[in-house]
């Protein structure tokens, strides 16, 4: 028994009797610890935290890219090319090759992150063309795998694992708390990475929490991996920080006040 074992025992030994006797249950000091004190985090209302990072504030794009081939078929991380309207980045329209869409313009955060906080608003087009998938669809990818969907579902039916504030192809919501289109909606999100071991070996799934527009939409529940568009989801290893990507979907869907907090 070490030194602070021993005088830990001391301790409770001379208290004892005390409790005994009295026949009351220990003093509270003895469940009481005060360090470490937690970092003081300044929260304005309707603001940023002090301690988040902010990967668009409506002024520019700088901390987003779009991955575009060059002239070697290499894939190299370009301006991101959104549209810059009224402090909202809009998806683009896409270019016609060949009477055919363009390339993606999906954009991807120039920083890695982990386990984060993310705040995020958005807006599906006021004037509503198509209808389920096809209608105000878009999409927020953490770690560049696992996407909690964006789409209009306003007096719009779609698969319920595929609607609104869904973890796409896995989990729906409790709730359908969409806005009509053209108006801003929130998306506070709470996203816990998954864990390898060295040898690639999962040790714990990724967990994500959704509140749309104030509603808890999604309370931490498992993902049994990466987002998949055909088939069932299975992990495979990653490193532990990866960027984030906001899908064009070949809508023009609106975003502002995007920031994060760093919980790992």
């Amino acid at each position: 028994m070490n030194k602070t074992s021993f005088k830990t025992l001391l301790s409770l030994l001379a208290l004892a009797p005390t409790v005994l006797l009295a026949d009351e249950p220990p003093p509270p000091e003895m469940t009481e610890y005060w360090t470490p004190q937690p970092p003081v985090v300044d929260s304005p209302a309707g603001g940023v935290p002090s301690d988040a990072i902010v990967l668009f504030d409506g002024t520019n794009m700088d901390e987003w890219v779009i991955h575009r081939q060059d002239e070697d078929g290499d894939m190299v991380a370009r301006p991101a090319n959104w549209v810059l309207e009224d402090g909202a980045m809009i998806v683009p329209p896409r270019e016609k090759i060949n009477g055919k869409n363009g390339p993606s313009s999906s954009i991807f955060s120039k920083q890695s992150f982990g386990s984060v906080q993310m705040h995020l608003e958005w807006r599906a087009p006021k004037e509503v063309k198509g209808n389920g998938q096809g209608r105000g669809n878009s999409g927020i990818f953490f770690m560049n795998r696992y996407e909690v969907q964006i789409l209009d579902c306003y007096q719009n039916e779609t698969y319920v694992n595929g609607m609104t504030a869904s973890v796409y192809k896995q989990h729906p919501p409790l709730a359908n708390a969409c806005r009509a289109p053209g108006e801003w909606q929130t998306y506070d999100i709470i996203f816990m990475a998954p864990e390898f071991s060295p040898d690639g070996t999962l040790l714990k799934k990724a967990t994500v929490t959704v509140i749309h527009n104030g509603v808890l939409v999604l309370n931490h529940v498992e993902l049994d991996g990466p987002t998949v568009y055909r088939g069932l989801p299975s992990y495979s290893y990653h490193t532990p920080r990866q960027p984030f990507q906001i899908q064009d979907h070949n809508n023009p869907v609106a975003f502002r006040n995007i920031w994060v907090r760093e919980l790992d």
